[in-house]
């Protein structure tokens, strides 16, 4: 999959092609592969690992903040099975009022 902005309009229709295409940036090398492209929101450790990456580390938020926010993402994108990380973290950054900041 490589249309981002078009899977992340689905969930945003106001999304902004500049920020998906930062996010795209950011992630870089791991989109290249379908598993690393991809969030399993049933895996905890991958769940942690957005925390600790996206939110703590990229974002700056953490906590049971970063945790809401990685929940909200999951809830909104629970009927799509391939859920994907460029989404995934734009929805993420989106719940924490972080879009601007990236």
């Amino acid at each position: 999959m490589t249309d981002y902005l078009a899977d992340v309009l689905k969930y945003d229709r106001g999304a902004d092609e500049a920020v998906v295409n930062k996010i795209v940036r950011h992630l870089g090398i791991a989109l290249r592969n379908r598993d690393s492209a991809l969030v399993s929101a049933s895996d905890p450790d991958e769940l942690e690992r957005v925390r600790e990456k996206w939110c703590e580390k990229k974002l700056g938020v953490g906590g049971a903040e970063a945790d809401a926010a990685i929940a909200s993402a999951a809830k909104a994108m629970a009927e799509d099975h391939s859920k994907s990380r460029v989404t995934f973290y734009y929805l993420v950054a989106k719940a924490l009022g972080k879009l601007q900041t990236l």
